[in-house]
């Protein structure tokens, strides 16, 4: 999260002196009975006074702790208005806001992928004993070798295991979801998403709708 110039510098202030904390006041610990105050030293508070003041400091203090701490959207892109993300290399990502909401795209790869593929990965991308754990794969796998794969199809044959994949480029209900599949098993891999659906989601966009009627050719 970029912090605003008065973020920044009340945290350079606070690590810079002995006051750890944002909110407080030097000079008021230092305070001691009979102590004489400097000629030009501020006229002493009464004790109401005082006990409201340090209640005011004591509620900056948390409320500059509050944004200082609070987490930043797990979003590893930009979305445009259609609200699909995009990351640095313009593959598409997930963006998982802070109470769990998952973009449209997230979502919708859950459905998909449980209608599609968990037969075989089994269920969130965990894998069985028919097919690898996907949630591990795409920690390495890039969004190239994923098209390429879904659409072509691999086998692996070893000594100790023969494995294939199908080809499902010519299947509508997989390819016409293909970057959302990918979102939803890349936020698995970053652990930005639990196990089982997504409690919340935004709302399917117009443009999604539209890239889906397109795809399928309503």
């Amino acid at each position: 999260m970029r912090r605003s110039t008065t973020t920044r510098l009340l945290v350079a202030n606070s690590r810079s002196s002995p006051c750890r904390n944002p909110g407080c006041v030097l000079g008021a610990a230092s305070v001691r009975r009979g102590a004489r105050s400097p000629s030009n030293a501020l006229p002493l508070k009464r004790p109401t006074e005082l006990k409201l003041s340090l209640v005011f400091l004591c509620l900056l203090s948390l409320s500059l702790a509050g944004i200082i701490s609070t987490p930043a959207i797990s979003d590893t892109g930009n979305a445009p208005s259609g609200g699909k993300h995009f990351d640095a290399d313009e593959n598409p990502t997930y963006a998982v806001a802070p109470d769990g909401t998952v973009d449209w795209y997230t979502y919708s790869g859950f459905r998909r992928y449980h209608s599609e593929c968990h037969v075989c990965h089994g269920p969130d991308g965990l894998g069985s004993s028919f097919a690898p754990a996907l949630a591990d794969s795409l920690k390495t796998m890039t969004y190239d070798d994923f098209l390429d794969i879904v659409v072509n199809g691999r086998e692996r044959v070893s000594v100790s295991e023969q494995q294939k994949m199908p080809a499902f480029g010519t299947n509508p209900n997989v390819m016409c979801y293909l970057d959302d599949i990918y979102v939803y098993l890349k936020a698995r891999s970053d652990e930005a998403v639990g196990r089982g659906r997504p409690p919340k989601k935004m709302p399917k966009s117009a443009e999604a709708k539209e890239e889906e009627d397109d795809c399928f050719g309503d």
